[in-house]
């Protein structure tokens, strides 16, 4: 039996919210996806999907609200700088920053923000 990791999957509130977002973060994300109820892209080989809660909630037969950070979505940027910037960017299109740009100890340039849904997102480089 052969098994390929091939997709992380995305519980969002509001779908328009979450794609300005990751459309910020640089995904590829087509305007007419908002009225989606589930929305994939595929970046360097690899999908990404967005699902809205209703449809989650249907599939798993119930939902229950999140508590916690339990998983971590890390996006590789160009430069040091480059993580600067988009942490700039995105902070001022109004969305949160949970931690400002720093050296971190094992040398990468790092800073965290936070998506529409409340998960953190690593920019590093």
């Amino acid at each position: 039996m052969g098994i390929k990791f091939d997709m992380i999957g995305v519980v969002v509130k509001d779908m328009r919210k979450a794609l300005e977002f990751y459309r910020i973060l640089g995904l590829d994300i087509p305007e007419s996806a908002y009225d989606e109820m589930h929305v994939e892209v595929v970046q360097n080989g690899f999908r990404f999907a967005f699902d809205l809660q209703e449809i989650v909630e249907n599939i798993y037969g119930s939902w229950d609200e999140p508590v916690g950070h339990r998983i971590e979505l890390a996006f590789l940027c160009d430069s040091r700088e480059a993580v600067d910037e988009l942490f700039k960017k995105i902070t001022e299109h109004g969305y949160i920053g949970h931690r400002e740009p720093w050296d971190a100890f094992w040398g990468q340039r790092y800073a965290i923000v936070q998506d529409p849904d409340g998960n953190l997102i690593s920019l590093f480089a």
